[in-house]
């Protein structure tokens, strides 16, 4: 049996700054029911996915709407093992694809 991911941290080709705090990294953890609620009553979809994604970080939705675009398809692609299949559709949303204009 293979062994699930309990965390996944993303290495930031750009890092961002946010109070005044340089970020070169973000660790996300496993989705857990709770953090679907991040994202409630957020009509605009990708930013109740950036909301998920803050939850799972444990960051400020700030941190993730500073993100460049490249380091968002990233963070993406890395976070979705822990997401579920539930979410996946919000993760095509909140994160375009590198080659997207």
């Amino acid at each position: 049996m293979t062994e699930k991911l309990k965390s996944v941290t993303v290495e930031l080709d750009y890092p961002v700054t946010h109070d005044g705090r340089e970020i070169t990294k973000l660790t996300f953890r496993r989705m857990k029911a709770r953090d679907a609620l991040a994202g409630e009553g957020i009509e605009n979809e990708v930013r109740a996915g950036y909301a998920i994604f803050a939850a799972l970080a444990g960051v400020h939705i700030g941190v993730i709407e500073e993100l460049h675009i490249e380091a968002l398809a990233k963070v993406g692609d890395e976070v979705a093992p822990l997401m579920g299949k539930r979410f996946a559709g919000m993760i095509d949303k909140a994160s375009p694809s590198p080659g997207a204009n």
